[in-house]
């Protein structure tokens, strides 16, 4: 099996509990990732620490780069990784990544990623969406990203606030292409 590298940035949108469960999932599945970098904002750890009361973040067993690490080996395409998710992902990242500017590691790492034409996955969180939002959301799309809202579904039946994340999560983690035990529509 060819193992994954991902990159995760985490900005400071509203919605880290879908950042940790991501993170959390990636741990179980790590016998399918050779690696995974993560980079967060300022503003996300402030956010992360108020949503959820903690800094679990720092208890991870995947390096945390510098916000505006450009030796970072995601900063260059040829560190080959294979896809990006930016969970969640505010509105104004996706405006810098949708217009090229790359003035910190996260934005410089989607860059790379798109002109490599891997996988590049903006978890959105805003909402109402504004027509600046839904015009950066074409351009993104058009540039080969994939926006993919934080929308929980219901049909699973989710018990807890985790679980309920775990349905945007999971989508996640099948758009990656890692293989996971989840419920399936039907099945």
């Amino acid at each position: 099996m060819n193992k994954k590298k991902i990159i995760v940035a985490i900005t400071g949108a509203s919605g880290s509990i879908y950042a940790k469960v991501l993170l959390d999932k990636l741990v179980v599945l790590q016998d399918q990732i050779d690696a995974v970098g993560i980079v967060m904002s300022d503003n996300a750890k402030d956010v992360w620490k108020f949503e959820l009361g903690d800094t679990s973040y720092d208890n991870l067993p995947f390096k945390i780069y510098n916000k505006n690490d450009f030796f970072a080996p995601f900063a260059s395409g040829s560190a080959k990784y294979d896809s990006m998710v930016v969970c969640p992902c505010s509105m104004g990242t996706m405006a810098r990544i949708a217009t090229g500017i790359s003035n910190d590691l996260t934005t410089r790492a989607a860059d790379v990623i798109l002109k490599e034409r891997r996988k590049l996955i903006l978890v959105t969180r805003d909402t109402p969406l504004s027509l600046i939002h839904i015009d950066n959301m074409r351009t993104v799309t058009l540039a080969g990203g994939i926006i993919l809202p934080a929308a929980p579904s219901f049909y699973s039946k989710p018990q807890s606030f985790e679980d309920l994340a775990a349905t945007v999560v999971d989508r996640i983690i099948d758009q990656i292409g890692l293989t996971q035990d989840t419920y399936r529509w039907s099945e």
